[in-house]
This record gives structure tokens, sequence and C-alpha cells, in this order.
């Protein structure tokens, strides 16, 4: 990656557009970015990162604004940045969120952020994207690193990297994991406790399964389960024991329970079977007494019911007669209603006639012939044909008179709207001097708005400073009271450790002499004989005893350390608030209320600016518009009246030949209905009187064919016929009577003639009390045995059933009981807890723990040439030294290795210097290796180092400066950002930021 060209706009300190030649820079290799305190030095590297990343480094990434309060109220932030990534040149065009003012009324609008990715192709800029989340992934894609990432590797902040230095394991484990994505590792152990717990859940289930499988048996079988069934739970997330023999005991003790169960199921079944035999003999003699005595109660009633058909044979003669008759009228019955049907039409067409005829006597005499009618009808179809042609004439007529009205209109509107607006165009101009007179007098006061705004900051941040400086104050009390407990408590636990320590060295031989067997030699004289091995006192303290008194001792002491660590951090923290102010917080409070004070009203007054700029802008546009409006209404109303004067002589030609053809009616529509609506009138009335005619004749052929009919089938009238019919109901009601009658007679004389019958009726009744008492006993002792050999079946199917669960259940357990020990060891390799991870270091860790010892390497490099030798980095993976206490995670620490005492030092003993060059150092390492681990190892070819260059002697200055100009190797440029003099006289390409009350501007000198 190699910049180009920057161009900032209304970005933090810079009000304007600046443009930074990077170009220019680049080519001297190293080059100074040098300028006041809060110049905005930093703001530049801020701008390349925000048009990269959209976003800008550190807690300043979390500041809501990043338009440069100098700016004017309209003016919009930008940043346009040209570099170069991975041989393709690419223009990045990026604004932040902002609040800009209205353009109509008072107030502010959001804008939000947005971004144009260019690329330079075949002579001339193409857009890419201007999709935020595209433009994310084009520049990681490109870059192979985030922007975190970026920061660390282009823009080297030395201050992070001090810390970095002097951070504790879990500080720096944050720093690497977000540099190097680690998270994975975390989420590989993650997933292994998850696994663990999964796999120890189901284990425990299955475990559960087995023992409810078993209880299920018990209560099937009335037995107990057995006390060796009852194993015990491992612990939850502790490697389950391989299943043991007393979980298999419960097969075989329910394949005994079967064994019982089968014994009482044969008796069942043989009690059972003895019964339903008895069941089955009295089943058959309660059947055949029953079927005795209904065939005896059957032919009884089929006697009554003979004697009851005989009494109404005559009726039945009657109904056959009926059907008879109404057979022969159903050829007549048609007829006649056909006959009826023909009057009821005969006697409509001859009104319908009568009605037409009444309807045209105006138009024709009443006894005129239908020629006549015919005749007439013609004429008047003729007349309305020949005024339908003038229609269209009408139509315009109507048109042209709208016309004429909607013109006379707008001629009476227009004429209005320019008297108004020549008065409106001659009073404005006045008004719009008045508003800019007002508006130059508002700019003057609110000039001094910035410099208020500033000094309310200055104010509020002594105030801060002022209460942090009380509350550190407080809390440093707390905390050295809490050093002084902790050191105490520390000097009782070592006192502690060293009694229980003598006390077993006093008691060593009897410890020693517990260890003894009869003819094993003696670990310390080598005697295979032991006479009188010394005895151990009561109260002597054990190995563990001495071990648990160390690890409190070592708590004590990291506790101690970290107390030590707090009183030396609030105390430098309290000294730098010294510095920046001593006086109380109620007398700076009062001075941050006058200050605020003022720019409140010059706040008001710069609101008020607005209004009236936007009531100037508005007056000048309705002067602008109402001139406009003036001239188009003139025009448009000439227009008009031209228009009004040839419709008006238009109109007067075309009615004067309509109002000829209309005649006595109102409208030529009119007329023409009237003329069409009267020859409708007489066709109707020719139509009907040939109707009627047609219909006369149909009526007089149907009352003849009925006549006939009638005679034909032996009836002496019509009347006659028509009372023989039966509808269909009567019909079929008569004969279903006839059927049953029929029917019933031919089943009384099957039942008369049937042998079984007969023979029943000459036998004796039978005792059926007796013998349904006899089936009922019998069949209560069935179901008592059948009830029993069920409950035994069901009981032995849901053993076997049970039996084939328990053993799958069994079967079960086992894997997964050894998948969940498999689990949890390698569960708590990965999180450090197992005892064959010597290091307890977790899985992360320990990649992060690579990573940083890479870092080293990269740094000792550097390191060793910037120090003259003296200073080495040490990457070391003890705990203390990792976190400054014990039973934190190891892998990260850090030590400085001193080459003049050969000792090593903690990196919080360092001086200013000497942190600097080490930080830098560790810095550039940390460069070159994420450099190295990003997508196909991204070429930097422009870099920045920030600050700290003024805490360095000469000939260390020298050391470090040839160390940053050996980055040049390859063509890459280095950009130094420091404010310190020297430097400037050192190199010559320099970028100055100046600083001014209406913001800052830069300057490249090549």
């Amino acid at each position: 990656m190699r910049l180009h060209r920057l161009e900032i706009t209304a970005f933090g300190p810079f009000s304007g557009t600046e443009t930074v030649d990077f170009d220019a820079l680049s080519d001297a290799g190293l080059f100074l970015v040098h300028g006041q305190t809060g110049a905005g030095k930093t703001s530049v590297l801020d701008a390349v990162c925000f048009a990269l990343y959209g976003r800008v480094p550190g807690v300043r990434g979390k500041a809501d604004g990043l338009r440069s309060d100098h700016a004017a109220p309209g003016a919009a932030p930008q940043v346009v940045l040209e570099t170069t990534l991975r041989g393709r040149r690419f223009r990045f065009t990026r604004s932040p969120a902002w609040e800009r003012p209205k353009l109509r009324g008072a107030g502010t609008v959001r804008e939000q952020s947005r971004v144009l990715v260019e690329e330079f192709s075949r002579g001339a800029w193409n857009g890419l994207t201007n999709r935020i989340d595209e433009a994310a992934d084009l520049v990681q894609h490109l870059l192979g690193m985030n922007a975190d990432q970026f920061c660390q590797v282009v823009l080297l902040p030395q201050g992070e990297f001090a810390a970095f230095l002097r951070a504790g394991a879990e500080e720096r484990r944050a720093v690497l994991e977000r540099l190097f994505a680690a998270e994975i590792y975390a989420r590989v152990e993650k997933w292994l406790v998850d696994t663990r717990v999964q796999t120890g859940q189901e284990a425990d289930g299955l475990r559960r399964r087995v023992e409810n499988v078993a209880d299920r048996i018990a209560e099937v079988t009335g037995a107990h389960r057995p006390d060796a069934a009852l194993l015990p739970r491992p612990r939850r997330g502790e490697p389950g024991d391989e299943p043991a023999g007393p979980l298999e005991s419960l097969v075989p003790w329910a394949a005994e329970l079967s064994g019982h169960l089968a014994d009482m199921r044969a008796v069942a079944e043989e009690l059972s079977a003895h019964c339903e035999r008895r069941l089955e003999r009295a089943r058959e003699a309660l059947e055949q007494g029953r079927m005795l005595a209904e065939r005896r109660h059957r032919h009884a009633e089929a006697l009554r019911r003979r004697a009851a058909l005989a009494e109404h044979a005559a009726e039945r003669a009657g109904w056959a007669a009926r059907l008879e008759d109404a057979a022969r009228a159903d050829r007549v019955v048609p007829l006649i209603r056909a006959a009826a049907d023909r009057e009821r039409r005969a006697e409509q067409a001859r009104r319908r006639a009568a009605e037409a005829r009444a309807a045209v006597g105006a138009l024709v005499p009443a006894i005129a012939p239908d020629d006549v009618l015919h005749k007439a009808e013609q004429d008047l179809r003729r007349d309305a044909a020949r005024l339908d042609g003038l229609r269209g004439e009408a139509a315009r007529e109507r048109g042209l008179t709208e016309q004429a009205a909607a013109l006379a209109a707008d001629i009476d509107r227009l004429q209005a709207e320019e008297t108004a607006l020549s008065d409106r165009v001659r009073d404005l101009p006045a008004q719009v001097e008045r508003y800019r007179a007002e508006l130059d007098e508002v700019r003057v006061r609110v000039a001094g708005r910035p410099a208020a705004k500033a000094a309310v900051d200055a104010a509020l941040h002594r105030v801060e400073t002022a209460e942090r400086r009380d509350a550190v104050t407080a809390e440093l009390a707390r905390a050295e009271e809490r050093d002084r407990m902790a050191t105490d408590r520390a000097q009782e636990l070592r006192d502690r450790v060293q009694e229980i320590r003598q006390a077993r060295l006093d008691g060593m031989a009897a410890e020693l002499a517990s260890e003894l067997a009869p003819g094993e030699p003696c670990a310390v004289c080598g005697s295979r004989e032991h006479p009188a091995p010394a005895a151990a006192r009561a109260d002597a303290p054990t190995l563990e005893q001495e071990r648990q008194a160390q690890a409190d001792y070592d708590r004590a002491l990291a506790e101690r350390q970290r107390a030590g660590n707090r009183v030396a951090e609030l105390r430098a923290e309290l000294d730098a608030l010294l510095e920046v102010t001593e006086e109380p917080v109620e007398a700076l409070a009062a001075a941050h209320a006058e200050a605020l004070a003022e720019l409140e009203a010059l706040t008001a007054e710069a609101a008020r600016l607005d209004a009236l700029e936007h009531r100037l802008a508005r007056a000048e546009e309705d002067l602008a518009r109402a001139r406009d409006q003036h001239d188009a209404v003139r025009a448009e109303l000439t227009r008009a009246r031209t228009r009004h004067q040839e419709i008006t002589t238009e109109l007067a030609r075309l009615r004067a030949g309509l109002d000829e053809a209309r005649g006595q009616d109102p409208t030529l529509e009119a007329r023409i209905d009237r003329l069409t609506r009267d020859a409708d009138r007489l066709a109707a009335a020719v139509e009907a009187a040939r109707d009627a005619a047609t219909a006369a004749d149909a009526l007089a052929e149907a009352r003849a064919a009925a006549e006939r009919a009638a005679a034909d089938a032996g009836f002496d009238g019509l009347d006659r016929a028509l009372r023989a019919a039966l509808d269909d109901r009567a019909r079929t009601d008569l004969q279903e009577r006839v059927r049953r009658f029929d029917a019933e007679e031919a089943g009384v004389r099957a039942e008369l003639e049937d042998p079984a019958l007969l023979d029943a009726a000459a036998r004796p009744a039978p005792d059926l009390d007796a013998l349904q008492a006899a089936f009922e006993t019998a069949r209560r002792e069935h179901n008592a045995a059948y009830s029993a050999l069920d409950r035994a079946r069901t009981r032995a199917g849901r053993l076997a059933e049970l039996r084939a669960e328990l053993t799958a259940a069994v079967a079960e357990w086992r894997p997964a009981a050894r998948r969940h020990a498999v689990a949890a060891r390698v569960s708590r390799l990965a999180t450090g807890q197992h005892a064959d991870n010597r290091e307890r270091m977790r899985l992360s860790a320990y990649v992060l723990a690579a990573r940083l010892e890479q870092v080293v390497a990269a740094a000792n490099a550097r390191l060793a040439r910037m120090s003259a030798g003296r200073y080495e980095l040490e990457h070391t993976t003890d705990k203390a030294a990792a976190d400054g206490r014990r039973g934190g995670t190891g892998g990260l620490g850090l030590r400085v290795a001193d080459a003049w005492t050969g000792r090593s030092r903690d990196p919080a003993t360092l001086s200013g210097g000497e942190s600097f060059i080490t930080s830098l150092a560790l810095a550039l390492g940390l460069a070159d290796v994420v450099t190295a681990e990003s997508a196909a190892g991204t070429e930097i070819g422009t870099l920045f180092v920030d600050e700290g260059f003024g805490t360095l002697d000469a000939d260390t200055l020298d050391e470090v400066m040839e160390v940053l100009d050996g980055l040049r190797d390859g063509g890459r440029a280095v950009g130094i950002v420091s404010h310190v003099a020297e430097l400037r006289g050192r190199i010559p390409a320099q970028l100055r930021v100046r600083k001014e009350r209406a913001g800052s501007t830069v300057a490249v000198t090549a």
C-alpha cells in the first residue's frame, strides 16, 4: 500500500480544504509531520484511516462528530485519498454523518455517511461502488487486515505500545486477539467446554434412562430393584467412569423375573381353558331354548295376521279399480291442459294488440289498416335519420359555449392576478434591502463565537480534571490502606509457612519411616533391617498442609503486589492531575458557568443569524418569482382575450342553423328521440295484431284434439276425465297399499307352511330363566379366569419389552460415557485445567503466545541496535511474570533482559527513553508479523511513527533514526509524527501543520 494524495475538507481541525502530496514526501523516503500541539498532526493520520475504513483510531473513533467546528455552516466534511493497493490505483471519497442547516427554515437536517470508491484504469477514474459494506469488503480484501490491524501496522501509535509493553496478561491478550483474529481458538475452547457439558448431560440422561427402565420393571413385576443398580453419579463436568458390573447386573435380574412370570402364565392358561369349555356348553343350551321359544311365538303370530287380512280383502279390490281409472285418464289430461294453456295465450295476445292500437291513436285513425300503420312508421324513421346527421354540429356548439364561458372566467381571474402582482413587484425591493442590512449587523456580533466555545471547552476540561483529582485522592487513601493490610497478611502467612516447614523437617525421620516395608531397603541408609523406626507425632503437619499454606502465602503475595501496583498507578495519576490544576472545583465550576453563559448568548445570536439568512434568501426568491409570474400572467391574459373573440363569432353562425332543425323541441336530440319513439310504437301495433290472430287459430285446434281423446278413453266429457286423474302422490300411496297387502299375505302363508315352526308349535315351552342363570354363572367363572390370564400375559409382554429396552439402554450408555470421558479430558487440556497441561495454558493463550514469540524475535533485531546491544525482550510463559500474580493466564509474559547486569527486568522499570525505544521496536516487530500474517503478505509502502522522540538523548536518537531509515528499503516511505525541533534539521522532507483561530492548514516541503 502506497499513499499518493490526501484531500481533507471540514474534517477535524481543518476548516477548509487541505491537500497533502504524499508522492512528493515519499520521494525522500523519510519525512517529518510536525506542528504545534493540537494543530492536527494526528488528524492527518485519522483522515487516512477514515478514508479507508470509515473510522478513526483509538478512543477518537467513538466521538460523535468528525466535522470541523471551524468550518462554514454549510460546508460538508469530506476526505479524499488516492492510494495504490496491490498494484491498482484507487480513490476513496468518504464523508461522515453530520448535521447541515436546513435549506428553508431554521434547524438542521442529518446527512448520513457516504462513500465512493473509484479505480484509475484506461486513463480515467471509473466508479466501483458507493455502498459502505462493499467498500469495507474491498479494503479488507486488498489490504488483508482490519481497521485495528491497520492502525497498529501502518500508524504505529507509540503511546498504545508503551501501555502494551507494561500491560498485564489479560490486557495484552485482548490486544493480540484483536490483531491476530485469534477468536477462532477461543470459540474452539468454548465448543470443547460445551461439548463436555453436552456429553455429560447425555451420559447422565442415559444413566437415568437405565434406572427408569429398571424402576418400571420393578413396578410391573412387584419386585424390588437390586441395591447394586443404584450407581453413583459423577460430578458434573468430570470424566465419567467406565461402565462397571453393577449396571449390567440389572439384565440377569430382569431375566429371572421373566421366568417367574412364565410359570404363572401357564397355570392361568390351563384354568382359563377349562372355564371356557363350561361356558360354551351353557351358551349352546341357552341359545337352543331361546330359538324354540321364538319359533313358537312366530307360529302364533302368523295365525293372528291371516285372520286380519281376510277382513280387509274388499278394501283391496276398491284400490285396484281406482288405479285402473287413473291410468285411462292419463292419456286425456295432457291434451286438456294444453288447450287451457292456448286459451290463456290467446287472451294475452288480444290484450297486447288493443293496448298497442291505443298507443298510436294520436298518429293514425282508429280504424286504419295495418299497411297504413307500416307506411306511417317508415316516414317517421326517414325524418329521424335526416336529423341525426346534424348531431356533430350540435356537439360542436355545446363545446364552444363551454370554452367561451371558461375563457371569460380566466380573463377575470388573470386580470385580478395581474393587478396583485404589479403591487408586489413594486413593494418587495425595499423589503430585501431592510433584511440585508439587519443580517450584516448580526454577522459582526457572532464573529467571536469560536473563541467563546474554545474557552468553554477549556474550562470544562479543568473542572473534570479537578473532580477526578479529588476522586483519585480519596481512592488513593483507600488503596494505601488495602496495601498495608495485604502486606500484614502476607507476612503472617509467610511465618505460618516457615513454622509448618520447620515442623515437617523436625518430623522427617518419622515420615520416612512410614514408607519402610519389611525386607525392602531403606531410602536413606540402604539397610533391609529396620529395628527401631521413628514414630510420627500426633500433631505433626502433613505435606498437604504445607502445600496449602504455601498456596495461601502465594495468593497473599499476589494480592499485595496488586495492591502496591494500584497505589503506584493512583499516585502517578494524581501527580499528572495536579500538574493540570490545583484550584478548587467550586472556583473552576464558576469560571466554566461564566464562559458557558457568554457562549449561550452568542449561540442565540448565531441562531438568529441563520433565521435572518433564510429570511433574506426567501425575500430575494419571492422578488424574482413575483417578477416572473407578473410577465407570465400578462402574456396569458392577452392570449385568453384573443381566443374568446374567435369563439364568440363561430357560435353565432352555428346557432342559426340548429334553431331551424330543432323546431318546437328543446334540443335536436329531443326531436330525434321523439320521432324514433313514435316509429317504434307503430311497429309494435302491427306486430301485436299479427300475434293475436295466430293465437286464436292455435286455441281452436287444441280444443278439438282434447275432445277426441276423451271420447276414445271412454269418458263422456272433459270434466269426467279430469276427476278420474290422480296426482303422483295419490297414485303412489294407492300402489304402496296394494303392494303391502299382497306382501303381508304371502309372508303369512310362508310362515304357516314352515316345517320348523310347525315342529316347535307341537313341542312343550322351554324354561328360559333356568337356562339364563346357568349361563351367567359359567360366564362369571370364565371372566375371572380370563382376567387372570390376561394380566399374566400383559405383565409378561410388558416385561419382555422392558428387558429389550433395558439391554438397549445399557448398550447406549456405555459409548456415551466413553465419549464424555474423552470430551472432558480434551476440554480440560484446552482450558488449562488438566494435569497433563503443565503450563496451565489455555489453547487461545498458547496460539497468542506463539504470535508474541514471533513479535519479540522481530522486535529484538531492532531493539539491540537502538539500545547499543544492552536490552533484549524476553517472552515468558510464567504466570506470575505474565500477570503479576499467580493463577493468571500464562504464555503472554514480557521481560526485558539487561546485558549490563545479566538480569531480567520488569518493563515498568525502564526509563521514559528506554520505554520509547523498546515500545518502538515492539511496534515495528508487530507490524512485521501482522503484515506477514495478512492475506498474501500485503506490502506496506507508506507507514507512520507517532510521537515519543522527545524522551531520547542525541546518541539514542541517532540509533533510532538509523533503524527508521532502514525501513525505507524496498522503496518504503516512513513518516515521523513529532514536534521535536531537532528532527526538523535532520529530515528535509516535511509536512507542516499550522494551528490558527479559523482552523488548521498544512504545507508540504519536499
